[in-house]
């Protein structure tokens, strides 16, 4: 649905009008584009003294041919002369102010304590003035739970109120993402430093992903690193779910569109679109779980990336509130996801690697009124990934979850007027997202390269004003 504020907003009446009053002046966000690089400007790596990311980021930023720069530091200028980075050198106080960067990644491992938190301000206070717009800023630490020195774990722990105050700070449609990297997980990072620093999370904003260490990332062809993945999309004949699945399929996946047999036509076009396979299923069947799993082996081998996005709302307040209404909802957004997985991983029916995301959503961290039944299902989600994912990476797999914010879709085109406009405004970007900012947020996940990355609850809500 069309936004018509944010049209509006942008024009030059619109501008002063905006200006005149203080009203919320939403920036369109750049998304990406295929064949479009990681980055479109110039990145500043920085860190604290001691940090052991320089090493790793340098290689990416190589990777990623970014225009980088470093301030006279040791560690990052011999970080970058080690991985053939020709680093230009940035001056604070010489540098013009017509120099802008689309990228600041900060390697916060080397603060050790609270005290050495300074090293925080001492690089971004005179950059966040030079953050362009649609810019985006990364800051690595060590997990947290991982430190053996308590000082470190609350220096650690420190980070996570800095990016989150950081990122209503930056302003412009910039975001700022921390990512905690466990020790020995150095070598997991580049796929999630790629889709931070990239158009690829336009409206992910102030979120918080763990690393933990795992085998080697796979060398890629990070235009098409799906070739070869077969992908179940649950939900996916509309709206966030078609998205995912021509996401999925642009990064080479074969993907399966799978959906209620009411929507089996439709199905049948989004996999005809995308060159794909459709799935007609009521996944709250008894059987539906081992037809599933017996399609998946019988024509695809096996499947190597599962997207339980199927869900409903059927709202009322509690009271008002019928026991078959709870129990479709619980059993749609809960208990199928279990279901299915326990099936797919039982008959072997998940690759070694595999990858699942579940769609939970802003309503199961915050809650909403009139969505008791929504809201309990959408933070079971959460419950799934935190019970499973110690499991899942047991076997070499990984569990993930999305949590989406107000994303622009037909169900929140139904919305009243005054409630939609609150939710899109209620947020950093002071705009709804779109379903494709999902489904990048989904690819991500999927991606071989996102070994370490278990266990997360990414929110895409543009840092939504509600909820942690």
């Amino acid at each position: 649905m069309a936004d018509r504020y944010t049209d509006i907003v942008n024009t030059p009446i619109g501008k002063a009008i905006v200006k005149q009053f203080g009203l919320p002046s939403p920036i369109p966000l750049e998304r990406y584009k295929p064949g479009q690089p990681v980055t479109s400007g110039p990145v500043l790596l920085g860190g604290a003294p001691g940090g052991r990311l320089a090493p790793e980021l340098t290689k990416i930023l190589k990777a990623i041919d970014a225009e980088t720069y470093t301030p006279l530091v040791d560690d990052l200028r011999i970080a970058a002369a080690a991985a053939d980075l020709d680093a230009k050198i940035f001056n604070a106080e010489v540098a013009g102010a017509e120099l802008k960067f689309k990228g600041l990644v900060f390697d916060a491992t080397g603060i050790k304590s609270p005290a050495e938190l300074n090293a925080l301000w001492a690089f971004f206070s005179p950059t966040i003035r030079r953050v362009k717009t649609c810019g985006r800023v990364i800051v690595l630490g060590t997990t947290p739970e991982l430190c053996k020195d308590p000082e470190e774990h609350v220096a650690q722990r420190a980070l996570e109120g800095f990016t989150r105050s950081f990122a209503k700070e930056v302003k412009k449609a910039a975001t700022c993402q921390l990512v905690y990297v466990a020790p020995k997980a150095e070598n997991q990072i580049e796929s999630t430093v790629r889709f931070f620093l990239s158009p690829k999370s336009a409206y992910v904003s102030a979120q918080v992903v763990r690393i933990s260490a795992g085998k080697a990332s796979p060398k890629l062809d990070w235009d098409k690193p799906l070739v070869g993945k077969v992908a179940l999309v649950t939900g996916a004949a509309r709206g966030i779910g078609e998205a995912m699945a021509h996401t999925l399929a642009r990064d080479g996946a074969h993907v399966i569109v799978l959906d209620v047999p009411q929507a089996a036509e439709a199905a049948a076009a989004v996999a005809a679109d995308i060159g794909g396979s459709d799935l007609a299923v009521d996944i709250t069947a008894l059987d539906a779980p081992k037809v599933i799993a017996d399609y998946l082996l019988k024509s695809h081998g096996g499947v190597d990336i599962v997207v339980h996005n199927a869900g409903i709302t059927r709202d009322k307040t509690l009271g008002r509130m019928k026991q078959e209404v709870w129990d479709l909802v619980i059993a749609i957004n809960l208990q199928a996801i279990h279901q299915i997985d326990t099936m797919l991983v039982a008959l072997d029916v998940l690759r070694e690697g595999g990858r699942i995301v579940a769609v939970s959503s802003i309503a199961g961290i915050a809650g909403n009124f009139g969505q008791t039944n929504y809201g309990t299902s959408k933070a079971g989600v959460i419950g799934v990934v935190n019970a499973y994912a110690p499991l899942a990476a047991k076997s070499g797999r990984t569990l993930n979850a999305v949590a989406p914010g107000f994303i622009e879709t037909q169900m929140t085109a139904a919305i009243p007027l005054t409630i939609r406009e609150a939710g899109r405004r209620m947020n950093s970007m002071s705009q709804g997202g779109l379903p494709v900012d999902v489904a990048e947020t989904v690819a991500w996940f999927a991606s071989p390269a996102s070994g370490g990355v278990n266990g997360n609850v990414v929110r895409v809500c543009g840092q939504s004003l509600i909820g942690a």
